[in-house]
């Protein structure tokens, strides 16, 4: 499996099994998608089955257990589901559900493991979208206890490393750690969630926790003198038949053995990565964590997402300014500006979707004259009348005889100017086509740069007209002008 290409399934997988706390049945199935789906879910029990995605800027609740909510639908407890797709590297798939929680299953990542494993991955004609950390990333929350660092990673892998400690005699403090992906299968997937008795408690008296089970969970007791009779009533408040249910040395009740030491440090670390799955993105780098839980996680995972808004803001973008695709001449034969408003000086790249194109900013231009004195700026006004004049040799390079032609701005949106430009800078202009050209109406969307970081945008719509009657066209009859 190439780790730089999207995936999906092959195929569907379907599992059923009940809601943690409403305790009604539940049908999830994974079904494929395309190339830049992402994660999805689908409550195909509501009308119209509206979607959700995968987004940690969706979470509206972390109470025990992470909570998406869009277009007028909420999905439960989505975080074991989404750390099994996460780890597995599928990066496109439509989780449909017919409730609003995810089935618990035995409470860990395993089963939706094996049911992504049964479908089968599928490698896509796509790159993967990595983010890679290049600079440390913090978050903590003093109420909680919680403390998460983002580092980069030696060898660029995504790695992560938790620490569990929440002052009970019984559990102490934990560590658990993945260091590569391919371990999440056979030492994390497994680890089921944890609970300490006195949660249980106000959760069944609470009206909780229906799906649960003294089966699907840790139950942990680090309180002394618990009785037969307490563990007989919290039995019955779960609507368990009650068994010879008796607590451990190690605090832990014999409805289950643990299945690692530091099953729930490691569990903790599955939630994680499920929670990091909303992020978006493919992570490399190493995440540690004290003292998780779902609030900080999902926090954690806004701070990254937002450090990426900002990268993706100033980000650094190389062209090669080597190539010709028209020079000064070839452009003077396209476009009708001159001096001292032709404001293109080469187009290095056209393909029939973007083009690519420059201008030398100099302070032997008229405009610098007045704007400013001792302060040369180039005028915002000319740096999209620029860009424009670059999507004009694109429009104009669609007709046979451009030099009959003239393009003229219909309308001009989202402009923004990032930073100063200033004789002594090249400023390079990348122009996409939004839509294709029809009626000589084009609409592009247009980026300029800087040393490779955006100094300009817009999005512009022009028209290309005809004000010029070649020598060599034949005039038309009469009747056709009358």
């Amino acid at each position: 499996m190439n780790p730089d290409k999207q995936h999906t399934l092959k195929g569907s997988a379907t599992l059923k099994g009940v809601g943690l706390h409403t305790g009604e049945p539940v049908t999830l199935t994974l079904r494929p998608a395309p190339v830049g789906h992402g994660l999805k879910f689908q409550r195909t029990d509501l009308d119209g089955e509206p979607t959700i995605n995968a987004d940690c800027d969706l979470v509206v609740s972390t109470e025990r257990g992470t909570t998406l909510e869009q277009n007028g639908a909420k999905v439960f407890t989505t975080e074991h589901v989404l750390a099994a797709l996460y780890a597995l590297q599928v990066d496109n798939a439509l989780i449909q559900v017919s409730g609003p929680e995810m089935p618990i299953m035995d409470g860990s990542a395993l089963p939706f493991v094996e049911a992504i494993e049964s479908a089968g991955l599928e490698e896509q004609n796509a790159a993967r979208n990595w983010y890679v950390l290049q600079e440390p990333i913090w978050f903590e929350t003093k109420e909680r206890g919680t403390e998460m660092l983002g580092v980069p990673a030696p060898g660029g892998e995504f790695r992560l490393t938790v620490m569990v400690d929440y002052n009970s005699p019984v559990l102490g403090t934990q560590h658990a750690s993945m260091y590569r992906a391919e371990e999440f299968k056979t030492e994390i997937a497994p680890c089921r969630t944890f609970v300490f008795l006195r949660e249980l408690e106000q959760l069944a008296k609470a009206g909780l926790i229906k799906g649960g089970d003294l089966n699907n969970a840790i139950v942990l007791e680090d309180r002394e003198g618990t009785t037969k009779e307490q563990l007989k009533d919290l039995a019955n408040a779960l609507g368990r038949e009650y068994q010879d249910v008796e607590i451990r040395r190690n605090g832990v009740l014999n409805t289950t053995d643990l299945k690692f030491f530091n099953e729930p440090a490691r569990h903790k670390l599955l939630d994680i990565v499920g929670d990091l799955a909303l992020v978006g993105r493919p992570i490399k780098g190493h995440i540690l964590a004290a003292r998780p839980g779902h609030f900080g996680n999902t926090s954690f995972a806004k701070r990254i997402k937002e450090k990426m808004r900002e990268e993706e803001k100033n980000a650094v973008v190389n062209f090669d300014l080597s190539k010709t695709v028209y020079d000064i001449n070839d452009i003077e034969k396209i476009l009708p500006h001159r001096y001292p408003f032709l404001l293109v000086d080469r187009i290095v790249a056209m393909d029939n979707q973007t083009i690519t194109g420059y201008k030398n900013i100099t302070m032997n231009e008229p405009q610098f004259t007045g704007h400013f004195p001792g302060n040369p700026v180039m005028p915002g006004v000319l740096q999209v009348e620029a860009m424009a004049q670059v999507g004009g040799i694109f429009a104009l390079s669609q007709v046979p005889d451009p030099e009959n032609y003239t393009t003229y701005f219909l309308k001009t949106d989202g402009v923004r100017y990032r930073r100063k430009v200033i004789p002594g800078d090249t400023l390079v202009f990348h122009l996409s086509l939004l839509t294709p050209i029809r009626r000589g109406i084009v609409h592009m969307k247009g980026m300029g740069y800087v040393n490779g970081q955006v100094a300009v945008e817009a999005e512009m719509m022009a028209q290309i007209a005809r004000d010029k009657v070649p020598a060599d066209t034949p005039k038309p009859a009469a009747k056709a002008t009358a």
